[in-house]
């Protein structure tokens, strides 16, 4: 077992359990970064009319940023091609911190930034079925970005 001075002066214990837990909770939060992408696919499907998420949604159609500005056809469009490329940063990012490597950090929160930002952005404006639009993505990329910018958790020390 050794000790090792921490950078608040504590001492802490690092050893086998420590490193297995490190690792165990590294995977554990991928794992969440992956799914929470791939959850971004389901707003892709809908977009392309390939399934209804619920009776009566006209997501993305509606848009208060953009379906005035190029029809709803265009707007569905862009929502699939950005609901993607959310996908592919959140996946990228948990793949990055299975692989233990520095860059996921950035990578995850520029995903959780830019989800925030299209899920905003593709709302119709109204308080009804926020739910539907995305709302709780809003907070669970809030959530993220706290953790990671604010609070600096995880920190697995690469």
């Amino acid at each position: 077992m050794e000790y090792t001075l921490g950078s608040a002066g504590a001492v802490s214990r690092t050893g086998r359990k420590s490193i297995y837990r490190d690792g165990l909770m590294r995977y554990v939060i991928g794992v969440f970064m992956v799914l929470h992408g791939l959850v971004h696919l389901l707003y892709v499907a809908h977009s392309r009319r390939l399934l209804e998420l619920g009776p009566e949604m006209d997501w993305p159609g509606g848009s208060w940023a953009f379906s005035k500005l190029l029809g709803d056809e265009a707007t569905r469009l862009l929502a699939s091609i950005t609901y993607v490329l959310a996908t592919l940063g959140f996946v990228a990012g948990g793949i990055g911190l299975f692989a233990a490597q520095a860059w996921w950090r950035p990578m995850v929160v520029a995903s959780a930034a830019f989800s925030g930002a299209i899920v905003l952005l593709f709302w119709d404006g109204k308080k009804q079925r926020m739910t539907d639009q995305g709302a709780i993505a809003v907070l669970i990329n809030g959530a993220i970005l706290i953790a990671v910018l604010v609070l600096r958790w995880p920190s697995f020390g690469f």
